[in-house]
């Protein structure tokens, strides 16, 4: 299991949001690559980033602070937030994103998803974010009438290389993942799924190394590294020593 911290980006600022609700932003730091470095130096080894404001806009709207960090780190990034064509996914990938995440396209233009992962092979994740299991798109804004099991299914075939998944009514409030749901979605595919939404405590990276989310590819932490309430060491020594297990 991965665990990503996240960074979430609001006029060039790194913010948390409530269920996703841009009037309810914290913004916790004013620089994104020194914010993006600081994950690094604690031994993540995997970057969550969102440009906010794009997903809202349909379009890249902090490109200058996506830039920063890639290069103030080496880690890789996967990025998601306003990628709704070609075009972006192409200037993304090339310019040093690793995997990027295609959300509202993935409802709008399946066709899209299709392409990009055919073109780029382990480079293009599907965000699935849900409200009471319908997929809502355009920043969170509304809510579809398509079933997230629904929307991953038919990228089974698709090459897709992760689904991003989040409960919406979870994320940013600190009351821990949607591990029923998340494994409902993850029981349904063969697709990777990479829970979002809640995270909030060492108890839920423990329940996260349970038998039973053995299927999940990892988990995306926010709040709860910003708030300190969960300690990036203490989570990524359990992680390494689970794998170290399962290597015996």
């Amino acid at each position: 299991m991965i665990l990503y911290p996240a960074i979430d980006l609001k006029d060039g600022e790194c913010v948390r949001l409530v269920h996703g609700d841009m009037a309810r932003a914290t913004v916790f730091s004013l620089d994104p690559p020194h914010q993006a470095k600081t994950f690094e130096d604690q031994g993540f080894e995997y970057l969550h980033v969102v440009d906010l404001d794009g997903a809202f806009a349909g379009k890249p709207m902090n490109a200058k602070a996506v830039n920063a960090i890639l290069k103030a780190i080496k880690i890789p990034v996967q990025l998601g937030g306003g990628i709704r064509d070609m075009r972006t996914i192409d200037g993304w990938l090339s310019n040093g994103v690793s995997r990027v995440i295609i959300g509202t396209a993935a409802v709008k233009d399946p066709d899209l998803v299709r392409e990009a992962a055919r073109l780029n092979p382990g480079r293009i994740a599907v965000g699935i974010d849900a409200r009471a299991g319908k997929v809502a798109v355009e920043g969170w804004a509304r809510v579809s009438e398509v079933a997230a099991i629904d929307l991953g299914r038919r990228f089974e075939d698709a090459g897709v290389s992760a689904i991003i998944y989040t409960d919406i009514a979870r994320d940013g409030d600190l009351k821990g993942l949607n591990i029923e749901s998340t494994l409902e979605l993850a029981e349904a595919l063969t697709i990777p799924v990479i829970a979002s939404g809640g995270l909030a405590s060492l108890d839920d990276v423990q329940r996260l190394l349970q038998p039973d989310c053995s299927r999940l590819a990892g988990a995306i932490t926010g709040r709860a590294l910003y708030d300190g309430r969960l300690d990036p060491r203490e989570a990524l020594k359990l992680i390494s020593a689970a794998r170290s297990k399962a290597g015996a």
